[in-house]
């Protein structure tokens, strides 16, 4: 078809031509429009976040804002250009890429087999290669034009590179997105500090678990003060004077974790550090523990896709809590803005890179307003970065970054025409000036018809209005000034090319010309201008307005059996109850048992108490809550790999979204002791906590009990299993000498600091601290009886071993756990008064076990050794109840001795027995209502209470299942419909909660040999 341009359509098409012709001048070999003025007129321009100018002008020079107003003086030498109708907003900034560098080479080897102990780094760095405090991004930065315009087309300006490689990653470097060279670009060379819980390409053998990655970090902060007074004098460390030049600028945590959020906040806290945390978009699921870290976030909006529960057992897969983070992920930035959290957004994650507005358009429709989205995408990050003078405004003065849009970006139609780089023009989409929408009267001949042209100029939709019911469509176009319309008159009589045809000009708000009929007869028509959609636009949009989804509610924790309020405490009174209360009083019949304020308060019969909740335990046995004093439940990890592990705290791996917590409860257990594996002969250090189902994994934690930390003995220790391995020590005579090295440079490194502290305070301020050692400080306070050893064991040999090395050192093993020939030794232990933690009838799993017998726990507590029952695995620990039964079979101890081995007696090993472990008035009222005899196979708990909390109620617990039944039900029928309405979906795949075990490193690591 040859092209008809008329005057008016050629000079509309030279004056575009000529508002976007480029000045170029070669810089540095570059192609640079910077120096030339611009003046975009008429146009909505937000300045920032909050300030929005109708009909104003912005004129930018040498890459800069130079004007912004309704009343600007426009330069004699600026191109004007014409923005009626059309929005102005800053480009958006990503605090979270890492835009043009190269991804980091991962070296060979691996670190499971030990091969790679020390740094194999050239240069005087760090003694751990995940320290990269070194790193500049600057130095390996590389303007990337493919990348940037990916960039651009979503609407960024300005991104943060970083490269993620490591705990300690180094510096960021802030750049823009104009196609120039480095020179250009880069803003700040060194813009923001990096962390993660990330070992990242070191091949180091340590660190590999969460609590490994918080550990080193700790101790880098330590290393780095201790270097940093030195005076760096004794030795260099480049990482660590690099890690101190940093500490000024804005810190980043890399967390992508829910959990490692309050993780990251922690360590900062210990060290007065205020990360800038980057989350992973589910922080509405504990949003009163993200508001206590008082940190800003980086927050992703790479919305999970719904699953596709067509197939009823593939949807069986699919956890409540999956389904639920699909329904309420998009509510989070609302949330946090709700609750006053600052926080920026980022673009990563996303599969899909124009998915990032989209989805910003989906947190709106879920309660995020558009000023606080803009915020967060332009101002917010600017000041997090420190960058606000430069960037995330159209203030005078700043980089001209911005967007030109047909409206509000917020709208689900807009469209982002131009993405202006330091004043360089990025051309997103192509737009015509002329906006031709608007209710017309068209005449075709003596037919008279109501047209209306709605959309957007460069995409125009044409529709005949008969009456409200009937619509006629039209095909139809404009070219310039030119405009063509086809339709059918009558479509109940209408066949293939019997259609009016029309063709003419648009002048004045007037459409005319020529057109040809169905019958081949030629017409003149015309189509007048009468009034504009805006009102009808408007009403159709309100009346298609989406209402605000319907939501569930969160879990605390966002899991299945969650509660949406974490339970509170009450005061209950059990009436007419059997009462095994652990003390000299025995079994209590018909005895009732008031708890007030988390305690014990009265015990005796026919007690009341105003406001109390009465529950009636006739026919029921009240005992204090089981103990498990060895277990791996709720940790996010479980052994680190160094040989000397006693730097890392379990009190960072602490999971409280576990399930397991809850079906031991379900279990009658209240409280346990989380232990490191027995990889080392030393591991980590214990954390004692209360299953405090909902609470976070701070509040999970028993306040003021004494410390703990885990050693091995053993086939795990020497890894005789592990053919792979060649890490020291490899025989057990090589354990010994771990333990004898280590608490001999603990002694001497306790010596040093005591004789630092006892100097005069004069002399004290002139000499320097000694180096702290978190790995020696840990030993020490065994060595000071600050810290108490629960130790995997079953080999008489070694337990001997042990004990003699503690007291060559002047301390007291607490507990030998495991400890299956502990029969052979107990008059040893009872003498050295070390405690035994056991299984009721555990052996022959592999061949250090192969001694063990049933009777070993009766036999142990006849020598007066205090003995408990533990579990050392999740299933087990849900009917430790029937484990302490088995001893009353095999050795005849009473009923209530045993019950003290799962109460009282892991208590009395965990320093705990003067809080919990019996039903004392004054004593925590961690209590258990039992169906049955506690001892027996059909008892079961029916309400088991933490502090006085109702944690688990049968009833409530039949009550939850039919919930979540009906939860799952509810949000099966939301995908189902997002699915038929054409959105992508996802296939449904199995959650396997993986329970820990003693030798597991990782997820992807467990050791075939489950072994304990």
């Amino acid at each position: 078809m040859i092209k008809r341009l008329s005057l008016l359509g050629a000079l509309l098409a030279l004056l575009i031509q000529c508002a976007f012709a480029q000045v170029t001048k070669p810089v540095n070999g570059v192609v640079d429009n910077r120096a030339e003025a611009y003046a975009f007129t008429n146009a909505t321009i937000f300045v920032d976040y909050q300030t929005k100018l109708e009909s104003s002008t912005l004129v930018i020079r040498n890459g800069k804002v130079e004007a912004v107003g309704q009343s600007v003086l426009i330069p004699a030498d600026a191109t004007v250009i014409d923005l009626k109708g059309k929005f102005i907003y800053p480009s958006f900034i990503d605090m979270h890429t890492h835009y043009g560098l190269a991804e980091p080479k991962k070296g060979g080897g691996s670190f499971f087999g030990g091969e790679q102990i020390q740094s194999k780094k050239e240069g005087a760095y760090n003694a751990n290669e995940s320290v990269k405090a070194e790193f500049a991004a600057s130095e390996l930065f590389k303007q990337d034009s493919k990348e940037a315009e990916a960039l651009r087309k979503q609407g960024f300006g300005t991104v943060l590179s970083f490269q993620a490689d490591g705990v300690v990653r180094g510096t960021s470097s802030l750049v823009t997105l104009a196609d120039d060279n480095e020179n250009l670009i880069m803003l700040n060379k060194k813009a923001a500090a990096h962390y993660a819980f990330d070992k990242g390409t070191s091949r180091q053998m340590y660190p590999v678990s969460v609590m490994g990655y918080a550990a080193l970090l700790r101790q880098t902060y330590m290393d780095a003060a201790w270097y940093k007074e030195s005076g760096y004098k004794e030795f260099k460390d480049l990482s660590l004077e690099a890690f101190n030049a940093q500490q000024g600028i804005p810190q980043i945590f890399d967390a992508n974790d829910l959990m490692n959020t309050l993780r990251a906040d922690k360590i900062g806290d210990e060290f007065g550090v205020q990360y800038i945390i980057k989350g992973d978009g589910s922080e509405y699921q504990r949003m009163a523990d993200i508001k206590a870290t008082n940190a800003p976030l980086v927050v992703p909006v790479d919305f999970p896709e719904a699953y596709d529960v067509d197939d009823p057992y593939e949807a069986m897969m699919v956890t409540v809590g999956k389904m639920k983070h699909w329904e309420m992920a998009p509510t989070n930035l609302s949330m946090l803005e709700n609750n006053g959290i600052t926080f920026a957004i980022t673009a990563d994650g996303l599969k899909k890179k124009d998915d990032f507005l989209k989805n910003i358009r989906k947190a709106i429709q879920y309660g995020l307003s558009e000023q606080s989205a803009l915020k967060a995408m332009t101002l917010t990050p600017a000041q997090l970065l420190k960058a606000d003078g430069e960037i995330g405004s159209l203030a005078k003065g700043k980089v001209a970054n911005f967007l030109i849009a047909s409206g509000n970006i917020f709208e689900k139609d807009t469209d982002l025409y131009d993405n202006w780089v330091q004043g360089k023009r990025y051309k997103l989409k192509e737009w015509i000036d002329t906006d031709f929408s608007g209710v017309y009267a068209l005449e075709v001949a003596d037919a008279k018809y109501m047209l209306e042209v709605s959309g957007k100029p460069e995409k125009p939709s044409f529709k005949i209005v008969i009456n409200d019911s009937t619509e006629i469509k039209v095909d139809g176009s404009f070219e310039e000034a030119l405009v063509s319309l086809r339709f059918q008159q009558d479509t109940a009589k209408a066949s293939k090319g019997m259609d009016i045809r029309l063709s003419g000009w648009v002048k004045d708000q007037v459409m005319k010309g020529e057109g040809q009929l169905p019958d081949g007869s030629w017409v003149r028509w015309s189509a007048k201008y009468e009034k504009s959609l805006e009102e009808k636009e408007k009403k159709e949009k309100d009346k298609k307005e989406e209402k605000a989804p319907e939501l569930g509610k969160v879990m605390f924790p966002f899991v299945a059996f969650g509660n949406e309020a974490v339970p509170t405490q009450q005061t209950i009174i059990f009436t007419n109850a059997t009462v095994w209360t652990n003390e000299s009083e025995g079994i209590m019949e018909n005895t009732d048992v008031m708890v007030k304020d988390g305690k014990i308060a009265k015990i005796g019969q026919g007690l009341k108490e105003r406001d109390a909740v009465y529950v009636d335990a006739t026919g029921k046995h009240l005992t204090s809550g089981i103990i498990d004093e060895h277990s791996h439940i709720a940790l996010s990890a479980v052994n680190d790999v160094d040989k000397m592990s006693s730097m890392v705290r379990m009190a960072d791996a602490v999971d409280p979204t576990n399930i397991n917590i809850y079906r031991q409860l379900a279990g009658g257990v209240t409280a346990a002791q989380l232990l490191h594996g027995s990889a080392n002969p030393v591991g980590g250090q214990s954390a004692l906590v209360k299953l405090r189902w909902g609470k976070s994994a701070e509040e999970m934690l028993i306040s003021g009990a004494d410390k703990y930390i885990k050693f091995a003995l053993g086939e795990n220790v020497k890894r005789s299993a592990w053919s792979s391995s060649h890490r020291y020590p490899q025989t057990r005579m090589g354990v010994e000498q771990v333990y004898m090295d280590g608490f001999t440079r603990a002694k001497a490194y306790d010596e040093e600091w005591k004789a630092y502290n006892a100097l005069p305070a004069k002399v004290k301020a002139k000499t320097a601290a000694p180096r702290r050692d978190l790995q020696l400080e840990a030993l020490a306070e065994i060595l000071n009886g600050e810290r108490f050893i629960s130790c995997h064991s079953y080999v008489q040999s070694e337990i001997n071993m042990l004990m003699k090395v503690a007291e060559k050192f002047g301390f007291r093993v607490n507990t030998f756990t495991h400890i299956l020939e502990g029969y052979k030794v107990a008059d040893k232990m009872h003498e050295h008064g070390v405690g035994a933690s056991t299984f009721a009838d555990w052996w022959a799993y592999k061949f250090e076990v192969y001694e063990a017998i049933p009777y070993n726990a009766a036999l142990m507590t006849q020598q007066g050794v205090t003995t408990a029952i533990n579990s050392d695995d999740a299933e087990m620990a849900r009917r430790l109840n029937q484990e302490a039964a088995k001893v009353v079979k095999y050795g005849g101890l009473s009923e209530e001795e045993v019950w003290k081995m799962v109460t009282l007696n892991p208590a009395k090993l965990l320093h705990l027995d003067d809080r919990m472990g019996s039903v004392k008035v004054g004593k925590d009222a961690d209590l258990v209502l039992w169906t049955d005899n506690p001892l027996s196979i059909y008892a079961k708990a029916e309400k088991t209470l933490v502090d006085g909390v109702v944690y688990y109620d049968m009833e409530q617990d039949l009550a939850k299942r039919e919930a979540i039944r009906q939860e799952k039900a509810r949000i099966t029928m939301k995908m189902k419909a997002e699915k038929k309405a054409g959105a992508p979906t996802r296939k449904p795949t199995p959650t396997q909660l993986h329970d820990w075990h003693c030798t597991d490193i990782m997820f992807n690591e467990a050791s075939a040999q489950h072994g304990h």
